[in-house]
């Protein structure tokens, strides 16, 4: 079933505070490894799956793309993109990610960040995804790493003094819903393996070029203080590939 949490007035209110909806992609912790994991833009048609305030969208013509389509489920979303965007080259539809339909070969491009795991079935999109590119044509997204999603709750284990000492993982195979907690809402993510995910691109008939599990560098430490927690679990698991 699909969410549309954003067009709740409380909930985007919040979500517009965030650090990386205020401050754009160089306010996302994940954005350094996620740009060197695009192809060349340059003369490219891409295709933004959940593309929220169109920030990606902007990055792509800023280098070059031809065109670009960014399809998200949320009004609100679509509303502040087409706020922030002047470029007759970027297009933005209201659309679920579940719900795309483009011709085979329409994209050179599809990227996508942080909104495939609130999707049900990760491999039917892979097969879209594969149908829409052209031939070669690259796969780029980030969701929430497998080990975050495990359970619902998120979070870590404290002792008595409050301090973190470790991050549970449990029922890691068992791939249902989780209701989880996001801005004091409840909101609902698919949790599925490493190996599913990968298994699903496979057989959609993609090539994986690149993984990472955002490892933090010193430099993403200094930028950003708070991912020093990250060096002790992955958040987010970014894929790169390529259609076969």
């Amino acid at each position: 079933m699909q969410q549309n949490k954003y067009d709740d007035s409380g909930f985007f209110e919040k979500y517009s505070s965030m650090p990386r909806s205020v401050g754009g992609l160089e306010a996302a912790g994940e954005w350094s490894t996620f740009r060197a994991m695009l192809p060349d833009l340059r003369g490219k048609r891409v295709l933004d799956l959940g593309c929220g305030f169109g920030w990606h969208c902007r990055y792509a013509r800023e280098n070059q793309a031809k065109s670009v389509i960014g399809v998200d489920l949320s009004e609100n979303m679509l509303e502040r993109a087409r706020t922030m965007t002047d470029d007759p080259h970027i297009e933005y539809r209201r659309l679920g990610i579940e719900d795309i339909d483009f011709a085979a070969g329409e994209f050179d491009t599809v990227i996508s960040s942080l909104a495939l795991h609130y999707v049900e079935d990760f491999e039917a999109i892979c097969r879209k995804i594969h149908r829409c590119l052209d031939d070669k044509g690259s796969f780029v997204f980030s969701v929430e790493h497998p080990i975050f999603t495990a359970l619902a709750a998120q979070d870590w284990h404290y002792n008595s003094e409050g301090e973190k000492l470790h991050w549970p993982v449990d029922n890691y195979h068992q791939e249902v819903p989780r209701q989880a907690r996001f801005l004091d809402n409840d909101v609902v993510k698919y949790h599925r393996t490493v190996a599913t995910q990968m298994n699903a691109l496979i057989a959609s008939g993609f090539t994986i070029t690149k993984l990472s599990e955002l490892q933090p560098t010193q430099e993403m430490l200094d930028s950003h203080p708070a991912w020093q927690e990250e060096v002790r679990r992955p958040m987010f698991l970014l894929v790169a590939a390529v259609k076969s």
